[in-house]
């Protein structure tokens, strides 16, 4: 047993380290979410947020969009001239997206400020990505409603985490310390 432990290592260690930086963030997001106050930005401050950026996006495409609290569940709805086309979701905030890939990111640390820097940016972009996709999906919902299954099911989520995987790679062979160690 010993000599697995020893041969697979790193292996250990990167499941061990992205599973307790998963499970804490996890942890902290749930307690945002539960002591969020629903009141001023329903359903809370980030998911209002996404809501709201994504209809100036829509509005700056030229969409006439408008977002209002959903009446009957904890979200925001998308309306495009005037057609309701969409609610925007807790998940839809792309912070569980973001908590993916700074846990894989931690794991496979590389130097102090580098990792921080690309936590950052990587972050920053996956939101920033998110929010087009968002303004995306609703632009294909309105003009080909009857594809919703495979652009909400297959198309747009492929798009941030295909996004996701591909900061992966790159932090991978450019920067963590197992590039370090066997590069």
């Amino acid at each position: 047993m010993k000599e697995l432990v020893v041969k697979y290592k790193l292996v250990i260690k990167f499941i061990l380290t992205f599973l307790l930086v998963y499970v804490v963030f996890s942890v902290l997001y749930h307690f945002y979410l539960e002591f969020s106050d629903g009141a001023t930005y329903y359903p809370d401050y980030l998911t209002h947020l996404v809501a709201q950026q994504t209809q100036n996006l829509l509005n700056g495409f030229g969409y006439n969009t408008q977002v209002l609290p959903h009446p009957n569940e904890a979200s925001m709805q998308l309306i495009v001239n005037g057609t309701y086309l969409a609610r925007v979701i807790e998940g839809c905030n792309a912070v569980s997206v973001i908590i993916l890939f700074v846990s894989f990111v931690i794991a496979f640390s590389g130097k102090l400020k580098t990792t921080l820097f690309f936590i950052l940016s990587g972050s920053v972009l996956i939101y920033a990505v998110n929010l087009l996709r968002i303004a995306i999906l609703c632009m294909a919902l309105y003009h080909y409603p009857e594809h919703e299954g495979v652009l909400h099911g297959v198309v747009f989520p492929g798009i941030i985490y295909g996004m996701v995987f591909l900061l992966w790679i790159f932090w991978v062979n450019r920067f963590s310390n197992l590039k370090n160690k066997h590069g």
